[in-house]
């Protein structure tokens, strides 16, 4: 996001809704277009100076650039900030995530399996967990299905709610990292922009982006929990590949194609790429 003089990180949070061009009604905001004009809650990386188009309109409209291209995608004006509570401070803990790491004999770090439904992240992430388990790291598996049995029990799948559940789970993950663990996450995470924020979160030697990749026919096919079946007969809306979106990753860390790979092939390339990376050494 560019402001006055200032740049920094910025996601788009949350959809609240679109305005009818003339009377401004609120309109849904599902799906948005070219040329819309929609109110939105962004989330920033880091403090800003603003204020209000009537009193410095270079200090209140902004625009968005797309991280890869730097291409223009958005402009707007800042209403407000959200608040926030003034009297909750950090506290500073005797114990470091260094320390951690140290009794660990490994680093901490994050795997981020993203795919269709019936792509095989589970699957994938699970036999990782048990090889890493086999070499003494320890690790914990972060799966969409079982998150949403407890803490993420309240969304559902609007795209707003998908937002939400992965936020949740970057917030589990970044706990989970920080206390020397490495993190497999498997979630369908279908909106790129949600994948670069839970990227920006973490450091850059430490987050892992796997793309478990088959074609949507593969999926289709596979379709171990009738969820497909049930998509196409218009039982389940917002499903990913039907008639929600996925956005394939554009610069993951690593691809795996699981309709041409043996799954003990998979679970090598992954451990391989955190061995390359330094996350641990065979032992």
């Amino acid at each position: 996001m560019e402001i006055g003089n200032q740049h920094c990180g910025a996601t788009v949070s949350e959809l609240k809704y679109r305005h009818h061009p003339h009377s401004y009604q609120h309109l849904s905001a599902r799906k948005i277009g070219t040329g819309d004009c929609v109110s939105v809650t962004l989330g920033l990386r880091q403090n800003i100076v603003f204020d209000r188009v009537t009193r410095s309109r270079s200090l209140a409209t902004f625009i968005l650039r797309d991280q890869y291209s730097s291409d223009i995608v958005a402009m707007g004006v800042l209403s407000y900030s959200l608040r926030r509570a003034q009297n909750v401070h950090r506290h500073d803990l005797s114990i470091q995530r260094d320390d951690r790491e140290r009794l660990n004999n490994h680093k901490g770090a994050v795997v981020w399996f993203t795919g269709l439904s019936g792509s095989g992240k589970s699957t994938v992430a699970n036999g990782v967990g048990q090889e890493l388990h086999r070499r003494g790291v320890r690790t914990y598996v972060l799966d969409g299905d079982n998150v949403r049995h407890g803490l993420n029990q309240d969304l559902g799948f609007t795209d707003a709610d998908r937002v939400e559940n992965i936020r949740r789970v970057v917030e589990v993950a970044l706990l989970m990292v920080d206390a020397g663990l490495v993190v497999l996450t498997s979630f369908i995470s279908p909106f790129r922009s949600e994948r670069d924020l839970a990227r920006q979160l973490f450091d850059e030697a430490e987050f892992f982006e796997v793309y478990v990749n088959v074609p949507l026919t593969v999926a289709e096919e596979r379709d171990p929990k009738g969820l497909y079946r049930k998509a196409r007969a218009g039982e389940i809306p917002n499903f990913t590949g039907i008639d929600s979106d996925y956005e394939a990753p554009l610069f993951p860390e690593l691809e795996v194609r699981t309709h041409e790979l043996l799954l003990p092939e998979c679970i090598q390339a992954v451990c391989e790429l955190l061995e390359a990376n330094n996350i641990f050494t065979t032992r």
